[in-house]
């Protein structure tokens, strides 16, 4: 009988068997959501000028020193100062210049003034109160200074990386490739998409949820056609498989009865099997190797047993097999907001929401907790482990958790 592993154990394993896979160039407008795979250094100060924040008056602060309400100062307008143009006038004692929203400072001027604090003609503006040099005016590299590290490799480009780069004139950022990972579901009593069920057959349902896990993490799922139990033909469709993907994900057949040929399959493709079965519930029986230095994750045909060990165990190294640096899964404290009622003699992975409020991380259960409640997965967001040989555990019990979606 195959020993059991410890799931931390078998999930840092795993994550430290696989490589991030290759780079390329990509147009920044397709890079959002992918893994930068260089550092993005600041080549230039942004902005590249000193500007005015809003519209209003930019001015000398020295001028505005005695006005206020019962004596207000008077400044000459100068010109108008759109965005899109450079000052034509420097700023003297007692004069002003309209300014707009990111024109630049004109030589001389150290203040800005709103519209709304000021009163003005055509040819005038009146301040009714001092100014400090320096006010309302956003410096040359306030929001980023040259030489700055703005985002690592392994960082993921969200909206403010996609921003740094295009004010860095990044036009194609080096990223890690989408990683293509191979799904396939073996067990001959499945049945495809769009054919009637015959008695004892069921829908394969873990090709779709693998490619939904797979799709989330910035992989592309491969879907290959469910295969019959039989160890030479999954033998076959796993090679093929590897041939076009970086990574494969079995479901099904990982277990100990007659008709579980994953692990035989492994073998007869020459693969490393890393660990077989894992002290979780659900979620032990499974099947992980290493063929060619690509993963292979044989996981359960019960669907809700499949996502978990998925999670649990497989996550991290699909993260770094994607490029991602922080890979690794961050457990936390979360209080657990319902009771759970049964005995958990090993490990027991509960699924569920996670509610914010009060300072604290509450858990709220999925209403299916079962091997093969699929309907269960629905919105989860994450889970939390019951240590084994834990009795019933009661609501407001703090458990460790970590989140699915990171």
């Amino acid at each position: 009988m195959s020993p059991v592993t410890s799931f931390r154990k078998a999930r840092d394993l795993l994550a430290a068997a696989v490589c991030p896979v290759s780079a390329e160039r990509l147009p920044l407008a397709d890079c959002s959501g992918r893994i930068l795979a260089e550092a993005l250094v600041a080549a230039s100060d942004v902005p590249p000028f000193d500007r005015s924040p809003f519209d209003g008056y930019v001015l000398r602060a020295s001028d505005s020193a005695a006005a206020s309400q019962e004596n207000p100062v008077s400044l000459h307008i100068l010109e108008e100062i759109p965005a899109s143009c450079v000052p034509r006038y420097p700023i003297t004692e007692g004069t002003a210049s309209k300014i707009l929203t990111g024109a630049p400072i004109p030589e001389g001027a150290d203040a800005v003034i709103p519209f709304e604090k000021t009163t003005f003609t055509e040819k005038r503006v009146t301040l009714f109160a001092p100014l400090k040099p320096g006010t309302n005016i956003v410096r040359t590299g306030e929001d980023i200074r040259r030489g700055t590290l703005l985002a690592d490799c392994g960082q993921r480009i969200d909206a403010g990386v996609m921003g740094c780069l295009a004010g860095q004139n990044v036009e194609a950022p080096l990223v890690f490739r989408r990683p293509r990972v191979g799904i396939l579901s073996t067990g001959s009593e499945l049945v495809e998409l769009g054919h009637d069920l015959a008695p004892g057959k069921i829908r394969d349902t873990n090709r779709y949820s693998m490619a939904a896990a797979v799709a989330r993490l910035g992989a592309e799922p491969v879907l290959f056609p469910s295969v019959t139990d039989q160890a030479e033909r999954i033998a076959e469709v796993m090679v093929q498989a590897l041939q076009q993907c970086d990574a494969l994900i079995t479901t099904g057949g990982v277990s100990v009865g007659d008709y579980d040929l994953t692990p035989a399959a492994l073998e007869t493709i020459g693969a490393e099997i890393l660990f077989r079965k894992v002290d979780l519930k659900p979620g032990m029986a499974c099947a992980y190797g290493l063929r060619k230095g690509k993963m292979i994750c044989g996981l359960s045909g019960n669907p809700a047993s499949s996502i978990t060990n998925f999670y649990a165990v497989a996550l991290p190294a699909f993260r770094r097999l994607c490029g991602l640096r922080d890979y690794e899964t961050h457990e936390f404290p979360v209080i657990l907001a319902d009771r759970f009622g049964k005995r958990s003699p090993s490990n027991r992975l509960l699924r569920g929401f996670m509610e914010l409020g009060d300072g604290t991380v509450r858990m709220r259960l999925s209403t299916g907790q079962g091997n093969a409640m699929i309907s269960g997965l629905i919105g989860c967001n994450i889970a939390a482990l019951i240590p084994a040989g834990s009795d019933a555990i009661e609501a407001g019990t703090v458990l460790q958790g970590f989140l699915l979606n990171r």
